[in-house]
């Protein structure tokens, strides 16, 4: 892959998958703009790969759109231009059924997992398409391809997510803009880990869970020009779960 001197933005990148990706653009030679909640981790990973590339970090909540596109501009400030984005943050919603639900978890599970990737999109594309293109992955989840119980919220802003990627990559193939989506399984991160570990592998043909770093080979090659023709996609990364 040819990615030296690109700029990618990535969300959610202080931890898990987010991180993982940033570390293999980084090693591209690609400059990085950075964005999580958690200021602590995301100024670490900074420093770390700030010794390779170029990265600039922004901490706040991505679930308003003023913050995000405030982000966009240090992007065009700092950058000049914009190639990849991976719009990754992601919570997880209490395990009830839906009627249990209050309206305060379904915003704001729907908030990040759903609106942050819609207010990411309509940042990052215009200066996609000042840049002369550009490729972005959204990150949804097996769960944005089939359901589970008594997550009604995440499984609803998962789904919607991989609704928005094909809508956004139908309105831009022409103009050199590609979208796809990423559906892992359980991945070994943060966002899982207070769940039985060994009842998540047993959902898993395979035997394990995935790791970020094989969730980021893929996000990467996608974003890259090694995926030239591929956009609208859904990248199923799952260990076989939602062949069963």
């Amino acid at each position: 892959m040819t990615m030296k001197n690109k700029v990618a933005m990535i969300t959610g990148a202080a931890s898990g998958i987010g991180r993982a990706v940033a570390e293999q653009l980084a090693a591209q030679q690609c400059q990085l703009c950075l964005v999580d909640q958690n200021a602590d981790a995301l100024e670490a990973l900074a420093e770390t790969l700030g010794k390779q590339v170029k990265v600039i970090t922004s901490t706040g909540d991505l679930s308003q759109a003023d913050f995000v596109e405030n982000v966009v501009a240090q992007v065009e400030q700092q950058f000049g231009r914009l190639d990849y984005a991976l719009n990754n943050a992601g919570v997880t919603s209490p395990a009830q059924p839906l009627h249990e639900l209050t309206l305060e978890t379904w915003n704001s599970v729907l908030g990040v997992n759903l609106n942050s990737v819609f207010y990411g999109l309509k940042a990052q594309i215009p200066l996609m398409l000042k840049s002369g293109g550009g490729s972005v992955v959204n990150t949804s989840s097996m769960l944005g391809l089939v359901a589970t119980q008594n997550r009604a919220a995440y499984v609803t802003s998962k789904h919607a997510v991989t609704g928005l990627s094909k809508a956004a990559a139908l309105d831009y193939a022409q103009q050199n803009i590609r979208v796809n989506s990423v559906h892992p399984g359980y991945i070994e991160t943060p966002l899982i880990s207070h769940i039985d570990q060994q009842m998540l592998i047993q959902k898993h043909p395979i035997g394990r869970l995935g790791t970020p770093q094989e969730v980021a080979e893929l996000i990467c090659f996608l974003l890259s020009e090694q995926a030239s023709f591929i956009t609208g996609a859904q990248y199923v990364i799952d260990g076989g779960y939602t062949i069963q």
